[in-house]
């Protein structure tokens, strides 16, 4: 049994995957950095919350989709994160 506080890449990696579980949609990695700081109720940064979501999408627990840009032909748009099937 480990003992202490549980690390924050650990707890941020499963505050990712339980929001991508609750919401159901493809959401950004600002609306996951809203949703972490409230529910763990401390400032973190939006380059931590990319940073751990890109490890879940290398490992294959979640799944990273490139849209298209909305006003700009043949460029790359947001990126949106859900859970992998």
């Amino acid at each position: 049994m480990k003992r202490g506080r549980p690390n924050i890449r650990q707890t941020i990696q499963t505050n990712i995957i339980t929001i991508l579980d609750r919401m159901g949609t493809p959401i950004t990695i600002s609306t996951l950095l809203r949703e972490i700081t409230t529910t763990i109720s401390r400032k973190v940064s939006w380059n931590t919350i990319q940073k751990y979501t890109q490890e879940l999408v290398e490992s294959g627990r979640i799944q990273a989709t490139q849209l298209p840009h909305s006003k700009k032909e043949n460029q790359n748009g947001l990126v949106v994160y859900t859970l992998k099937k």
